[in-house]
């Protein structure tokens, strides 16, 4: 199925991987590439060192092209940006807007510049500075989101600019790709649903969570980083939105502390990661640590499988997956159901004369 996504990145089918942090790694990235997806590998939780480590691992797992998510508010953005230009990495992908600068720099490098978004203001504006496409997350997506459905911000968007529109937040089968498809999206990216596959490394407890939760219990909660943050309902979310400032903050310098040390930042580009994620909010101290090392709570579930102590992002579609296939099956599937959906649509019947 060719689309104006797959042609731009050089991918057979219009599916995107997203870029998850301690989740889209290489073994999952090499994996979506191989069954004809993009892969977007996560970035935000290596150091840069870490991040050409695996950009050669992928490479060596892969001969098909794929993609890295940056921060474009990250202290060493242009650091990572250097090295995804020197390793041949074909997408970069952000979730923050980047500068003007930033686009530029890696398109002149010959890199597709993919920003996500969940605002039509924000499409026009990356559009206008020269992105080549956008991702845009409706508030059914996992992770930080808004409160506008899909099915009402992506026609916005596609209206708005002229660059291709990945449609995210609330796919995981054909159908929904044939309902983007049919508002003018260029294609779908999917996080939970590449996370729930044999290829994720999260581990099989942490898996098994998802797989038995409900719609119900995916929420929208300020109380682990004071911004919207959608997640499975845990013992831990609600403790968080039921503790005090003192204890929080206690949490936060504590966690903050474990993720300067496995990100080798400093305490001041810490703390500059965390402000830079208020944009113009109205956020307490706890809540710039906590949103600066909300990894540490991430790490914790999805690497350490520890339910109890971590955080699971997650979209609503973790309600309605019951099983793990591989990327490669999850991929084929998702383009069988894709072409019966198509087929099976009534026959609009024939033009109507011009009046």
């Amino acid at each position: 199925m060719e689309t104006a996504l797959t042609r731009l990145v050089g991918v057979r089918h219009p599916i995107v991987q997203t870029g998850m942090g301690w989740v889209a790694g290489p073994r999952l990235v090499s994996a979506t590439a191989n069954a004809g997806a993009l892969g977007i590998l996560a970035s935000a939780t290596m150091t840069p060192d870490q991040l050409r480590a695996a950009v050669r691992e992928v490479r060596s797992r892969t001969e098909a092209p794929f993609g890295v998510n940056l921060r474009a508010d990250a202290g060493d953005a242009r650091d990572r940006v250097r090295i995804i230009v020197e390793e041949g990495v074909r997408v970069a992908s952000f979730a923050l807007a980047p500068s003007r600068e930033l686009i530029a720099e890696l398109k002149d490098a010959g890199v597709v510049v993919v920003p996500s978004v969940g605002a039509r203001r924000h499409a026009e504006k990356v559009a206008a500075w020269g992105a080549d496409a956008v991702i845009v997350q409706g508030g059914e997506g996992g992770g930080h989101t808004g409160e506008v459905a899909t099915s009402v911000l992506l026609p916005q968007v596609v209206d708005a600019v002229g660059i291709p529109v990945v449609a995210a937040g609330g796919f995981f089968d054909g159908r929904g790709l044939v309902s983007a498809l049919a508002y003018g999206a260029a294609g779908v990216a999917m996080g939970t649903r590449f996370l729930l596959t044999s290829d994720s490394t999260v581990p099989d407890a942490v898996k098994a969570r998802y797989l038995a939760a409900t719609v119900k219990d995916v929420t929208v909660t300020t109380a682990v980083d004071g911004l919207p943050h959608r997640m499975l309902r845990t013992d831990l979310v609600e403790a968080l939105e039921g503790a005090g400032r003192t204890r929080t903050l206690t949490r936060a310098v504590r966690r903050a502390a474990g993720f300067r040390r496995l990100s080798g930042l400093s305490w001041p580009q810490l703390i500059r990661d965390g402000l830079s994620m208020k944009h113009g909010k109205d956020l307490t101290w706890s809540q710039v640590l906590l949103a600066a090392n909300t990894p540490m709570l991430l790490r914790a579930s999805m690497v350490e499988g520890r339910t109890d102590l971590g955080v699971m992002a997650s979209g609503q579609v973790a309600g309605v997956i019951d099983d793990l296939p591989s990327c490669a099956d999850l991929v084929d599937r998702v383009m069988r159901e894709a072409r019966q959906t198509l087929r099976a649509l009534p026959d609009p019947g024939p033009p109507e004369a011009p009046s």
